[in-house]
């Protein structure tokens, strides 16, 4: 296997041309295109429409390169968007590619493994089932990948769906009760069972540990290398998982660290030497408090703003500071994705 990394600017959610420009140069090969992750101006709550949009527009532009239809494009391409480029951060996608390739490399190159979970009613999401269905996904990519120790894993991008108003009438209709009756506040729950998922798929937490009741609840319980996300856009998980494998080929590397807290640009540097190289695409959580390094903030309190924009700009600028680079994936809401207060980062690097 071999993993290609293309990372492109987005002057609006609908814009293309940088990979229309790639592929009609050659540059990329639209065949070999396996997933895109992508961050969007929106403002990445269960109404951000903007990663419906974003989706919508590569996937026509790879169905016209491919000769396939948008909707065979979208069964075979991982599409993972995050709403809100607060402060520094660019909107941007971050396009990868796989091929065959020969191996042989020293220390391992990048392994991409993917997955999809069967489509989750509402009823199930933030529940045990939405948890159950990233578990055996996460297998599943993991075995895509190539990679036979979970300890090669450095980074495991999910997106699943969330409750949106339409969700909670349709199992209302059924009869069938919902985690909750606030679209918004299904994030942490969607977003923790996904993450609980991927711990329990990498031996990271144990069966025994994991019930209903601990998803959003017992912080304790995490994986150090999920990042999940959640949004209306989509009724199924896909699972990204990222990870270096002797049997892999190409250019890059991935590594990655945990952040202590907002302000923790050390770990931004050790997720740098952690890959071996040149960041080349960098993928980070961000958690707000309600104070950091004994001093208070107003994230939690601000009426205006809300918390997850605060802290996706504040780490935004802290990663940007060490990077050079303002295209970062960054989306909000840790739970069980690191120990609570802290956040996972991840970078791949390109090493030749």
């Amino acid at each position: 296997m071999e993993i290609g990394v293309f990372k492109l600017g987005m002057a609006s959610p609908a814009d293309v041309s940088e990979l229309q420009e790639l592929i009609a140069g050659g540059g990329l090969d639209p065949a070999q295109v396996v997933a895109v992750i992508g961050k969007t101006e929106g403002n990445g709550g269960a109404n951000d429409f903007t990663r419906a949009l974003a989706t919508k527009c590569f996937a026509e532009v790879l169905a016209s390169a491919r000769g396939q239809t948008p909707e065979e494009v979208q069964e075979q391409v991982a599409f993972v968007w995050s709403g809100g480029t607060e402060g520094v951060l660019s909107p941007h996608a971050t396009v990868f590619t796989r091929a065959a390739g020969k191996a042989g490399k020293t220390g391992g190159r990048l392994a991409l493994g993917l997955a999809m979970s069967p489509d989750l009613a509402p009823e199930e999401i933030g529940r045990m089932a939405h948890v159950e269905a990233v578990h055996q996904a996460t297998l599943q990519a993991l075995a895509d990948a190539g990679i036979s120790d979970p300890a090669d894993v450095h980074y495991v991008q999910v997106k699943g769906p969330l409750l949106t108003p339409a969700r909670i009438s349709e199992a209302a209709a059924r009869g069938a009760e919902v985690v909750t009756q606030d679209p918004n506040g299904s994030k942490p729950y969607a977003r923790g069972a996904m993450a609980l998922g991927v711990a329990l798929a990498l031996g990271e937490v144990g069966d025994a540990d994991v019930s209903e009741a601990a998803i959003a609840s017992r912080l304790d319980l995490f994986s150090s290398v999920a990042s999940t996300s959640a949004g209306g856009e989509l009724t199924k998980c896909e699972v990204l998982l990222f990870g270096n494998s002797p049997d892999a080929a190409g250019a890059f590397r991935i590594g990655h660290a945990i952040l202590s807290d907002a302000l923790d640009a050390d770990a931004v540097r050790a997720a740098i030497a952690d890959a071996g190289g040149a960041p080349e695409a960098v993928f980070a959580k961000a958690e707000a408090s309600a104070t950091l390094r004994g001093r208070r903030t107003t994230m939690l309190s601000d009426a205006d703003i809300n918390y997850e924009r605060h802290a996706r700009a504040a780490v935004g600028g802290v990663i940007a500071s060490v990077t050079g680079d303002p295209a970062i994936f960054l989306s909000g809401g840790t739970e069980h994705q690191c120990p609570p207060g802290a956040a996972p980062i991840a970078v791949i690097a390109k090493v030749e």
